[in-house]
């Protein structure tokens, strides 16, 4: 499966907040449009139902065995103003048939078969200028009641004041006064947030320097143990050999749950006893790598609280210890976040950056949460590179991060 049909599936439950809320936006206050229905944007080489041809009783031939239109239609296009003349209603009506036989790449002067006849046929001019049946779309004028209206949805989906506003004022720019539909918003929308997650769209780099130290981080139930299997896993099954250390020495569930990764993997796994010092267990463990010539050397910590002064003071220590043995280490430190926390994730971010130094974000259980735009109001605040997302327990639902797909699910725009 597609990991945009994945995240589509699972991404913010069942739908996403910004998805409900826009529809319930443009209908306060929209009105109906009634447009043409717009061609499709790839036509096949059999008759389209919804394109019937020009019949052969409106055509006659010329002089020199071409065809022109109809005289009937020559009187049409004059009658209602599409041409002041029958000269130039020739050259229109001809230039109309060329261009039609174009896009359908077909014989339009050929009749259609019964079963290709359409149900109901649109009018000459209609028939003749690719016109389709008419359907009803609400549009809003976006104006600033609009707009405040936007920004509200746009916190409220976790993605911050700051963040909000930018995005609507972008939104906005050149387009007051418009009427826009729901389709129009999220397409906006989605291009103005892809437009801010490009830049951080990065995969973890990987280096030369053999072992390379990946230090994963975060609050307790974030995910960081189930993240650093999934990525020991794949970067194996990529041709790269990858140790393990279970740092997090103070819950043997974790220890247990990455000896089961490490075992489906092929990737050796690291464990000191219980309660035992998590700054000597990663230093071992460096060492241990080294003589195994590792590429990789992935640390997990314990789960800390942010606002939890000794337990942050534990991971400096982890850090000064194994820039004994390499005074380049960590050469990763990822973060790993949790989407249903919302805004507390920023200040997560801000605390573990004084402290360890972070160099990459892993957002994780998108599949759990109804909003995620706090990764938005991440990106636009603190410019760190997200290597991944998460949106369920397998092996494959972590999977680099793409901006564009995650705009997509987050606004509800179908791919």
């Amino acid at each position: 499966m597609a990991f945009f049909t994945k995240l589509k599936e699972r991404m913010f439950k069942s739908s996403s907040k910004i998805d409900e809320g826009l529809d319930a936006i443009v209908s306060d206050g929209g009105e109906e449009d009634n447009i043409a229905a717009q061609p499709e944007a790839e036509v096949p080489d059999q008759v389209r139902d919804d394109v019937p041809p020009i019949p052969e009783a409106a055509q006659e031939e010329d002089a020199s065995g071409g065809t022109v239109p109809h005289p009937d239609i020559i009187d049409e296009l004059v009658e209602f103003g599409v041409t002041d003349t029958a000269s130039d209603a020739v050259e229109a009506a001809v230039a109309a048939e060329q261009n039609t036989q174009a896009k359908l790449n077909v014989d339009i002067t050929a009749p259609l078969s019964e079963a290709a006849q359409p149900p109901q046929k649109t009018g000459l001019l209609g028939r003749m200028f690719g016109r389709g049946d008419a359907q009803n779309v609400v549009r809003r004028t976006l104006d600033d009641d609009m707009l405040e209206q936007l920004e509200e949805l746009l916190i409220s989906a976790d993605m911050g004041v700051d963040t909000a506003l930018r995005v609507t004022a972008n939104m906005a720019e050149g387009r007051l006064g418009r009427k826009l539909s729901v389709t129009e918003i999220k397409q906006l929308m989605a291009s103005e947030v892809a437009r801010i997650m490009e830049p951080v769209a990065r995969p973890m780099p990987l280096y030369a320097k053999r072992p390379q130290v990946v230090l994963v981080v975060g609050v307790n139930g974030a995910g960081k143990t189930t993240t650093i299997g999934k990525l020991a896993s794949q970067f194996q099954a990529a041709g790269k050999k990858v140790v393990i250390a279970a740092g997090d020495t103070f819950r043997a569930a974790a220890v247990e749950q990455l000896q089961v990764w490490g075992d489906r993997a092929g990737v050796p796994v690291l464990t000191a006893p219980e309660g035992s010092d998590p700054a000597s267990l990663a230093f071992d463990a460096m060492t241990k790598a080294q003589a195994d010539g590792a590429d990789l050397l992935m640390i997990d910590t314990a789960g800390r609280l942010h606002n939890r002064s000794d337990l942050m003071e534990e991971l400096s220590k982890i850090v000064r210890v194994i820039r004994k043995k390499d005074p380049d280490a960590p050469h990763n430190t990822l973060l790993v976040l949790d989407a249903t926390t919302g805004q507390n994730a920023v200040q997560q971010v801000k605390v573990f950056q004084e402290l360890a130094d972070v160099s990459g974000l892993v957002m994780t259980k998108l599949d759990g949460t109804a909003k995620g735009g706090v990764l938005v109001a991440l990106a636009d605040k603190f410019g760190l590179p997200i290597h991944a997302i998460g949106v369920g327990e397998q092996i494959d639902d972590l999977a680099p991060f793409d901006p564009e797909e995650f705009a997509a699910a987050l606004v509800g725009l179908d791919d």
